[in-house]
Protein backbone atom coordinates (compact mmCIF):
# COMPACT_ATOMS: atom_id res chain seq x y z
CA UNK A 1 0.00 0.00 0.00
CA UNK A 2 1.50 3.06 -1.10
CA UNK A 3 0.40 6.56 0.94
CA UNK A 4 0.70 10.23 -0.94
CA UNK A 5 3.87 11.94 -0.27
CA UNK A 6 3.69 15.54 0.91
CA UNK A 7 5.80 18.45 -1.17
CA UNK A 8 5.12 22.06 0.14
CA UNK A 9 3.76 22.57 -3.14
CA UNK A 10 0.36 21.40 -1.59
CA UNK A 11 -0.31 24.11 0.84
CA UNK A 12 -0.40 27.00 -2.13
CA UNK A 13 1.64 29.56 -0.81
CA UNK A 14 1.35 33.01 -1.78
CA UNK A 15 4.33 34.77 -4.04
CA UNK A 16 4.90 37.19 -1.05
CA UNK A 17 6.84 38.05 1.76
CA UNK A 18 5.90 37.15 5.18
CA UNK A 19 6.31 40.24 7.57
CA UNK A 20 5.50 38.94 11.05
CA UNK A 21 5.63 40.15 15.08
CA UNK A 22 8.55 38.92 16.41
CA UNK A 23 9.53 38.05 20.13
CA UNK A 24 12.82 37.38 20.65
CA UNK A 25 15.68 37.43 23.67
CA UNK A 26 19.87 37.64 23.66
CA UNK A 27 22.13 36.59 26.82
CA UNK A 28 24.44 39.11 25.87
CA UNK A 29 28.00 39.91 27.95
CA UNK A 30 29.68 43.41 27.60
CA UNK A 31 33.06 44.02 27.73
CA UNK A 32 35.94 41.98 25.65
CA UNK A 33 36.35 39.27 28.14
CA UNK A 34 33.45 36.82 27.62
CA UNK A 35 34.36 34.71 31.19
CA UNK A 36 34.68 38.27 33.15
CA UNK A 37 32.00 40.77 31.44
CA UNK A 38 28.84 42.22 32.61
CA UNK A 39 25.84 39.32 31.63
CA UNK A 40 22.49 40.35 30.76
CA UNK A 41 19.50 38.37 28.97
CA UNK A 42 17.92 41.21 27.00
CA UNK A 43 14.10 40.62 25.52
CA UNK A 44 13.60 42.04 22.12
CA UNK A 45 10.53 42.85 20.08
CA UNK A 46 9.85 44.15 16.47
CA UNK A 47 9.16 42.35 13.07
CA UNK A 48 10.98 40.64 10.10
CA UNK A 49 10.43 40.32 6.66
CA UNK A 50 10.78 36.60 5.52
CA UNK A 51 11.18 35.96 1.87
CA UNK A 52 10.37 32.47 -0.15
CA UNK A 53 9.55 30.16 -2.24
CA UNK A 54 7.68 30.49 -4.76
CA UNK A 55 8.90 34.34 -5.20
CA UNK A 56 10.96 34.90 -8.01
CA UNK A 57 14.76 33.60 -7.44
CA UNK A 58 13.84 31.29 -4.49
CA UNK A 59 13.39 27.24 -4.80
CA UNK A 60 11.78 24.46 -3.96
CA UNK A 61 12.61 20.69 -4.06
CA UNK A 62 12.82 17.39 -3.14
CA UNK A 63 15.75 15.36 -2.93
CA UNK A 64 16.93 11.75 -3.43
CA UNK A 65 15.57 10.22 -0.23
CA UNK A 66 12.28 12.39 -0.42
CA UNK A 67 12.83 15.36 1.61
CA UNK A 68 11.08 18.09 -0.12
CA UNK A 69 12.58 22.07 0.85
CA UNK A 70 11.41 25.52 -0.05
CA UNK A 71 14.30 28.46 0.17
CA UNK A 72 13.81 31.31 2.54
CA UNK A 73 15.79 34.42 3.16
CA UNK A 74 15.52 37.05 5.97
CA UNK A 75 16.06 40.40 4.41
CA UNK A 76 16.68 43.71 5.89
CA UNK A 77 15.54 47.27 5.57
CA UNK A 78 15.35 50.24 7.36
CA UNK A 79 12.72 49.44 9.72
CA UNK A 80 12.87 45.59 9.83
CA UNK A 81 14.44 44.24 12.42
CA UNK A 82 14.34 43.59 16.24
CA UNK A 83 14.71 46.12 19.65
CA UNK A 84 14.94 46.19 23.07
CA UNK A 85 16.32 47.94 26.23
CA UNK A 86 19.41 47.13 27.78
CA UNK A 87 19.92 47.60 32.30
CA UNK A 88 23.62 47.47 31.93
CA UNK A 89 24.15 49.84 28.99
CA UNK A 90 21.22 52.18 29.58
CA UNK A 91 20.19 52.41 25.92
CA UNK A 92 18.31 50.73 23.55
CA UNK A 93 19.85 48.20 21.15
CA UNK A 94 18.61 46.73 17.93
CA UNK A 95 19.63 43.80 15.95
CA UNK A 96 19.00 43.88 12.12
CA UNK A 97 20.06 41.72 9.39
CA UNK A 98 23.44 42.49 7.39
CA UNK A 99 22.17 44.28 4.15
CA UNK A 100 25.76 43.26 2.53
CA UNK A 101 25.65 38.94 3.09
CA UNK A 102 22.84 36.61 2.30
CA UNK A 103 20.95 36.04 5.53
CA UNK A 104 19.35 32.20 3.84
CA UNK A 105 17.86 29.38 5.01
CA UNK A 106 15.01 26.87 4.09
CA UNK A 107 12.42 24.62 5.74
CA UNK A 108 12.86 21.27 5.52
CA UNK A 109 11.30 17.97 5.94
CA UNK A 110 12.25 15.76 8.79
CA UNK A 111 10.21 12.90 7.42
CA UNK A 112 10.42 12.22 3.57
CA UNK A 113 7.22 13.43 2.38
CA UNK A 114 5.55 14.68 5.35
CA UNK A 115 5.25 18.43 5.66
CA UNK A 116 5.74 18.56 9.38
CA UNK A 117 7.27 18.96 11.84
CA UNK A 118 9.89 20.52 9.82
CA UNK A 119 13.46 21.72 10.20
CA UNK A 120 13.91 25.71 9.97
CA UNK A 121 17.36 27.25 9.63
CA UNK A 122 18.73 30.40 8.91
CA UNK A 123 22.52 31.53 8.63
CA UNK A 124 22.44 34.56 10.21
CA UNK A 125 24.79 37.58 9.80
CA UNK A 126 23.60 40.50 12.47
CA UNK A 127 24.33 43.83 13.07
CA UNK A 128 23.71 45.48 16.78
CA UNK A 129 23.36 48.99 17.39
CA UNK A 130 22.88 51.39 20.16
CA UNK A 131 23.17 55.09 19.74
CA UNK A 132 27.12 54.97 20.05
CA UNK A 133 27.95 51.20 18.76
CA UNK A 134 27.62 49.97 15.66
CA UNK A 135 28.74 46.23 15.89
CA UNK A 136 29.14 42.87 13.33
CA UNK A 137 30.27 39.19 14.00
CA UNK A 138 32.70 37.64 12.17
CA UNK A 139 31.48 33.69 11.79
CA UNK A 140 28.13 33.26 10.83
CA UNK A 141 25.32 32.17 13.76
CA UNK A 142 23.07 29.17 12.77
CA UNK A 143 19.54 29.43 14.06
CA UNK A 144 17.61 26.33 14.03
CA UNK A 145 14.15 25.17 15.26
CA UNK A 146 11.44 22.57 14.15
CA UNK A 147 8.18 24.13 13.06
CA UNK A 148 4.51 22.52 12.58
CA UNK A 149 3.49 25.53 10.06
CA UNK A 150 4.40 28.21 7.62
CA UNK A 151 4.36 30.77 8.84
CA UNK A 152 5.66 29.20 12.08
CA UNK A 153 3.58 31.29 14.59
CA UNK A 154 3.80 30.55 18.06
CA UNK A 155 0.22 30.40 19.86
CA UNK A 156 -0.38 33.31 21.91
CA UNK A 157 0.40 33.75 25.49
CA UNK A 158 2.82 30.41 25.27
CA UNK A 159 6.30 30.64 26.24
CA UNK A 160 9.81 29.77 24.56
CA UNK A 161 10.84 27.06 26.59
CA UNK A 162 9.41 23.40 27.11
CA UNK A 163 9.28 24.57 31.18
CA UNK A 164 10.12 27.67 33.12
CA UNK A 165 13.29 27.85 34.31
CA UNK A 166 14.41 30.75 36.61
CA UNK A 167 17.45 32.93 36.00
CA UNK A 168 19.29 34.10 33.52
CA UNK A 169 21.21 31.43 33.21
CA UNK A 170 24.05 29.84 32.74
CA UNK A 171 21.43 26.87 32.49
CA UNK A 172 20.21 23.98 29.18
CA UNK A 173 17.68 25.62 27.27
CA UNK A 174 15.00 23.45 25.65
CA UNK A 175 13.14 25.36 22.88
CA UNK A 176 9.65 24.65 22.34
CA UNK A 177 8.62 23.78 18.75
CA UNK A 178 7.94 26.90 16.86
CA UNK A 179 10.87 28.52 18.44
CA UNK A 180 14.35 28.88 17.20
CA UNK A 181 17.58 29.92 18.59
CA UNK A 182 21.10 30.35 18.04
CA UNK A 183 23.05 26.96 17.88
CA UNK A 184 26.66 28.31 16.74
CA UNK A 185 27.12 30.21 20.40
CA UNK A 186 28.98 32.24 21.66
CA UNK A 187 29.94 34.41 18.84
CA UNK A 188 31.90 37.72 19.32
CA UNK A 189 31.04 41.27 18.07
CA UNK A 190 33.26 43.76 17.06
CA UNK A 191 33.26 47.21 15.86
CA UNK A 192 31.95 47.17 12.31
CA UNK A 193 32.95 49.48 9.32
CA UNK A 194 31.02 51.61 6.80
CA UNK A 195 30.82 48.56 5.12
CA UNK A 196 29.31 45.84 8.28
CA UNK A 197 32.43 44.28 9.13
CA UNK A 198 33.73 43.24 11.80
CA UNK A 199 37.16 45.21 12.68
CA UNK A 200 40.38 44.47 14.96
CA UNK A 201 40.72 41.72 17.01
CA UNK A 202 38.99 43.24 20.42
CA UNK A 203 35.53 42.25 20.81
CA UNK A 204 32.85 44.68 22.33
CA UNK A 205 30.05 42.34 22.79
CA UNK A 206 29.40 38.63 23.37
CA UNK A 207 26.08 36.69 22.22
CA UNK A 208 26.03 33.63 25.17
CA UNK A 209 24.09 29.95 24.08
CA UNK A 210 22.21 30.63 27.90
CA UNK A 211 19.68 31.85 28.85
CA UNK A 212 18.27 33.64 25.48
CA UNK A 213 20.07 32.21 23.02
CA UNK A 214 19.67 34.41 20.23
CA UNK A 215 16.10 33.50 20.22
CA UNK A 216 13.34 34.18 18.38
CA UNK A 217 9.24 33.25 17.81
CA UNK A 218 6.62 34.38 15.42
CA UNK A 219 3.73 35.92 16.97
CA UNK A 220 0.22 37.16 15.01
CA UNK A 221 -0.98 39.75 17.04
CA UNK A 222 -4.38 41.93 15.65
CA UNK A 223 -2.53 44.85 17.15
CA UNK A 224 0.98 46.20 19.34
CA UNK A 225 1.19 48.72 21.62
CA UNK A 226 4.14 49.97 22.46
CA UNK A 227 4.37 52.70 25.30
CA UNK A 228 6.03 55.01 27.73
CA UNK A 229 5.23 54.30 31.28
CA UNK A 230 6.00 56.15 34.79
CA UNK A 231 5.02 55.03 38.16
CA UNK A 232 6.08 53.07 41.19
CA UNK A 233 6.32 49.92 42.90
CA UNK A 234 6.39 49.02 46.43
CA UNK A 235 8.40 46.54 47.57
CA UNK A 236 9.43 45.16 51.09
CA UNK A 237 12.85 45.12 52.14
CA UNK A 238 14.19 44.05 55.18
CA UNK A 239 10.98 44.34 56.47
CA UNK A 240 10.80 47.99 55.64
CA UNK A 241 8.61 49.40 52.82
CA UNK A 242 9.97 50.66 49.93
CA UNK A 243 8.33 53.33 47.07
CA UNK A 244 10.46 53.12 43.91
CA UNK A 245 9.53 55.39 41.19
CA UNK A 246 9.99 54.16 37.70
CA UNK A 247 9.64 55.09 33.96
CA UNK A 248 10.38 53.77 30.83
CA UNK A 249 10.10 55.57 27.22
CA UNK A 250 9.26 53.32 24.24
CA UNK A 251 11.49 55.17 21.91
CA UNK A 252 14.53 54.22 23.69
CA UNK A 253 13.02 50.37 23.46
CA UNK A 254 12.16 51.03 27.22
CA UNK A 255 8.28 51.33 29.17
CA UNK A 256 5.96 48.51 27.44
CA UNK A 257 4.84 46.56 24.59
CA UNK A 258 1.38 45.18 24.81
CA UNK A 259 -0.14 42.71 22.22
CA UNK A 260 -3.87 42.13 21.81
CA UNK A 261 -4.63 38.92 20.31
CA UNK A 262 -8.38 39.05 18.38
CA UNK A 263 -10.13 35.68 18.67
CA UNK A 264 -9.83 35.56 14.56
CA UNK A 265 -5.76 34.93 15.96
CA UNK A 266 -6.17 32.43 18.99
CA UNK A 267 -8.23 29.30 19.68
CA UNK A 268 -9.17 30.01 23.35
CA UNK A 269 -13.07 31.00 21.91
CA UNK A 270 -14.58 34.69 21.97
CA UNK A 271 -13.09 37.36 23.56
CA UNK A 272 -9.58 39.06 23.39
CA UNK A 273 -6.09 37.87 24.94
CA UNK A 274 -3.51 40.33 25.97
CA UNK A 275 0.11 40.29 26.56
CA UNK A 276 2.64 42.25 27.96
CA UNK A 277 5.03 41.40 25.96
CA UNK A 278 7.83 43.86 27.23
CA UNK A 279 8.63 45.90 30.40
CA UNK A 280 11.54 47.73 31.28
CA UNK A 281 11.18 50.78 34.03
CA UNK A 282 14.53 52.29 35.60
CA UNK A 283 14.49 54.04 39.29
CA UNK A 284 16.82 53.91 42.13
CA UNK A 285 16.68 52.31 45.73
CA UNK A 286 19.68 52.39 47.84
CA UNK A 287 17.86 49.35 49.99
CA UNK A 288 18.66 47.52 46.59
CA UNK A 289 21.80 48.77 46.04
CA UNK A 290 21.24 51.67 43.43
CA UNK A 291 19.86 51.33 40.04
CA UNK A 292 16.82 48.87 39.16
CA UNK A 293 14.31 48.11 36.61
CA UNK A 294 11.53 46.71 36.34
CA UNK A 295 11.14 44.19 33.32
CA UNK A 296 8.79 41.40 32.18
CA UNK A 297 9.82 37.41 32.50
CA UNK A 298 11.07 36.20 29.38
CA UNK A 299 10.25 32.29 30.33
CA UNK A 300 7.09 33.13 31.98
CA UNK A 301 4.72 35.11 29.88
CA UNK A 302 2.76 38.11 31.01
CA UNK A 303 -0.56 37.05 29.34
CA UNK A 304 -4.10 38.20 30.36
CA UNK A 305 -7.21 39.50 28.66
CA UNK A 306 -9.10 43.16 27.59
CA UNK A 307 -12.51 43.01 27.08
CA UNK A 308 -15.65 41.02 29.08
CA UNK A 309 -14.91 38.23 26.90
CA UNK A 310 -17.43 37.88 24.44
CA UNK A 311 -16.44 39.73 22.02
CA UNK A 312 -16.13 38.17 18.40
CA UNK A 313 -13.45 40.87 17.08
CA UNK A 314 -10.82 42.78 18.34
CA UNK A 315 -13.48 46.23 17.20
CA UNK A 316 -16.16 44.88 19.01
CA UNK A 317 -14.14 45.75 21.87
CA UNK A 318 -16.54 48.79 23.97
CA UNK A 319 -14.27 51.57 25.65
CA UNK A 320 -13.23 52.08 27.81
CA UNK A 321 -12.54 48.60 28.84
CA UNK A 322 -10.79 46.16 31.46
CA UNK A 323 -7.43 45.31 30.69
CA UNK A 324 -6.24 41.99 33.04
CA UNK A 325 -3.04 40.58 33.04
CA UNK A 326 -1.33 38.54 34.87
CA UNK A 327 2.30 40.05 34.84
CA UNK A 328 5.58 37.88 35.58
CA UNK A 329 7.56 40.33 36.49
CA UNK A 330 11.27 40.04 37.62
CA UNK A 331 13.67 43.01 39.22
CA UNK A 332 17.47 44.13 37.88
CA UNK A 333 19.73 45.16 40.58
CA UNK A 334 22.92 46.19 41.05
CA UNK A 335 23.53 42.89 43.75
CA UNK A 336 21.71 40.36 41.23
CA UNK A 337 18.32 40.15 39.90
CA UNK A 338 15.32 39.07 41.74
CA UNK A 339 12.30 37.14 40.38
CA UNK A 340 8.43 37.53 41.38
CA UNK A 341 7.27 33.85 42.75
CA UNK A 342 4.16 34.26 41.59
CA UNK A 343 2.08 36.74 38.82
CA UNK A 344 0.76 40.14 40.26
CA UNK A 345 -2.14 40.66 38.68
CA UNK A 346 -2.52 44.45 37.19
CA UNK A 347 -5.33 45.78 36.06
CA UNK A 348 -7.00 48.96 35.00
CA UNK A 349 -9.96 50.38 32.30
CA UNK A 350 -8.02 51.48 28.73
CA UNK A 351 -9.88 54.69 27.72
CA UNK A 352 -9.18 53.66 23.89
CA UNK A 353 -6.59 51.79 21.66
CA UNK A 354 -4.17 54.75 22.47
CA UNK A 355 -4.09 53.90 25.76
CA UNK A 356 -2.40 57.42 26.85
CA UNK A 357 -3.78 58.72 30.32
CA UNK A 358 -5.00 54.70 31.59
CA UNK A 359 -3.82 53.29 34.96
CA UNK A 360 -2.68 49.45 35.95
CA UNK A 361 -2.27 48.66 39.08
CA UNK A 362 -1.86 45.56 41.24
CA UNK A 363 -4.65 44.00 42.55
CA UNK A 364 -4.51 40.98 44.99
CA UNK A 365 -1.87 38.99 47.16
CA UNK A 366 1.86 40.09 46.97
CA UNK A 367 4.53 38.02 45.59
CA UNK A 368 7.84 37.22 47.04
CA UNK A 369 10.93 38.45 45.28
CA UNK A 370 13.50 35.43 44.94
CA UNK A 371 16.93 34.45 44.24
CA UNK A 372 17.55 32.39 41.20
CA UNK A 373 18.01 29.78 44.27
CA UNK A 374 14.64 30.37 45.52
CA UNK A 375 15.80 32.52 48.55
CA UNK A 376 13.78 34.99 49.60
CA UNK A 377 15.48 38.60 49.08
CA UNK A 378 12.26 41.33 49.21
CA UNK A 379 8.71 40.75 48.58
CA UNK A 380 6.61 42.88 46.01
CA UNK A 381 3.31 44.55 47.53
CA UNK A 382 2.36 47.54 45.18
CA UNK A 383 2.54 48.38 41.37
CA UNK A 384 1.11 51.17 39.13
CA UNK A 385 2.07 51.82 35.88
CA UNK A 386 0.67 55.00 34.48
CA UNK A 387 0.44 55.01 30.15
CA UNK A 388 2.18 57.73 29.16
CA UNK A 389 2.91 58.96 24.76
CA UNK A 390 2.08 55.98 22.99
CA UNK A 391 2.55 54.34 19.75
CA UNK A 392 0.00 51.67 18.35
CA UNK A 393 -0.53 50.00 14.80
CA UNK A 394 -0.42 46.23 13.22
CA UNK A 395 3.24 46.17 12.91
CA UNK A 396 6.39 47.61 15.12
CA UNK A 397 9.33 48.71 13.12
CA UNK A 398 12.24 49.02 14.77
CA UNK A 399 12.63 52.26 13.40
CA UNK A 400 9.70 54.06 15.64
Amino acid sequence: MSSLRETYESLNLEPKPIRPHILAAATVVFGDDYYAGRRETINLSGFVQLNKWPMPGFEHRVDEKGHAELETELISAPEVGIKGYSYELDDRIQVLSNPFLPNSGHVRQIVPGKNFPAEFYIRRFGILETSTLRLAHRNVIDIYGVVDSIPPYKKPLTGPYLGSPRGDGPFDVVQAPNVVRGTTLPEAWYPANDQNEPVGLTPTVFFAASAGPCMSMLVDPSMIMQVSLEGQIEVEVNGKTEVIELEGDYRKAAGTEILLFGPDKHDEGQGVLAQMARVAMVGHNEALGGRVMLRASWPRPSGGTLGDGTEDSLSRVRFPSELNIDAEFELVTPHGNLYAARPAHVSGKLRDLEATGSELRMVGADSPLVTTDGTVKARLTGVRLAMRDAHVGETAAVNI
